[in-house]
């Protein structure tokens, strides 16, 4: 007789679709930012701007509340610096180097995941995950050695992962008793503050470059679609899933960003024989870690 899934198993397997799903949308905000002319930092403003806005019109059409006390709204602001810079490192490194480089460099966020997560969070540092991590860096190794004209792009790629892996383990935390659209809406207009007050500090709104009409359109997608509903979604799964195992599946993103840059761009004639065997070491780790932590497991329960 066959068993029939469980409430709670059925809701897990919704949540990883969704976060599979969340992951392809955040693949194809690559193409969009090397489809979009504007530099990265004017690029990213945009981005939050229209995604801060659609998401305070779908609360006043919804007549959702969503205040917050001052400590939370300032944690969420100040957690907004970090989501913008993740993302204007992101930017600027496709346009350093190119959105393949950059993407596998993303894949980083799994060891900074596994450093960062225990740390914050007072556990035990995992030594499978340590080395998982280790695995993904090897891989990023050998993309450096035989891509060193992308050195640039290259360290912008790797900091990025770092934003990312802190933002997303305050968040694992935040969603525990906050509606995941509520952490996206302050964050993102946390992003727009400290851009904004970067901007103004440097003099960069004197030179901010309006969009093209040709851009128009693909800000659109990215600041609702990839933005407001991918980053509304990812937190939301938090709530079942840890950061590490987050961050391992986001490390899908290379794949569907990948593919997509060859659809798009022709880039994969550009990447050398370093940059498919260190590609082929951080997929593996990733498509490989749940089964040999499946393994341990059944061993320690013998």
């Amino acid at each position: 007789m066959s068993q029939q899934a469980t409430p709670a198993t059925s809701g897990l397997n919704k949540n990883l679709l969704i976060l599979h799903f969340t992951v392809f949308i955040w693949g194809f905000t690559g193409v969009l930012g090397k489809l979009i002319t504007v530099t990265a930092i004017d690029l990213v403003w945009y981005r939050v701007l229209i995604a801060f806005c659609t998401l305070f019109l779908y609360f006043k059409f919804n007549k959702t509340v969503f205040k917050v006390n001052r400590k939370t709204l300032i944690n969420l602001v100040l957690t907004g610096a970090l989501v913008s810079g993740h993302w204007v490192l992101f930017f600027g490194a496709i346009k350093a180097s190119t959105l393949s480089i950059t993407l596998v460099c993303l894949s980083s966020i799994t060891l900074f995941t596994a450093i960062f997560e225990p740390i914050i969070n007072h556990k035990k540092i995992s030594k499978m995950e340590i080395a998982a991590g280790l695995l993904i860096i090897t891989g990023i190794i050998l993309i450096f050695k035989f891509e060193t004209h992308y050195t640039k792009g290259i360290i912008m790629g790797l900091c990025s992962a770092a934003f990312a892996s802190l933002f997303s383990i305050i968040n694992a935390r935040q969603v525990k008793h906050l509606e995941a659209p509520v952490i996206a809406f302050y964050e993102l207009g946390g992003g727009v503050l400290w851009l904004s007050l970067f901007l103004l500090a440097t003099g960069g709104f004197s030179n901010f470059a309006l969009p093209k009409a040709s851009d128009l359109g693909y800000l659109f997608i990215l600041g609702t679609v990839c933005t407001s509903l991918a980053y509304v979604a990812g937190v939301s799964v938090m709530r079942e899933f840890s950061a590490f195992r987050v961050a391992l599946i986001t490390n899908l993103e290379p794949v569907y960003g990948i593919v997509m840059s060859f659809l798009f761009f022709g880039e994969l004639r550009l990447m050398s024989i370093g940059f498919w065997a260190g590609a082929l070491i951080i997929l593996s780790t990733i498509f490989l870690f749940p089964v040999a932590q499946k393994q341990v497991s059944k061993l320690k329960n013998r």
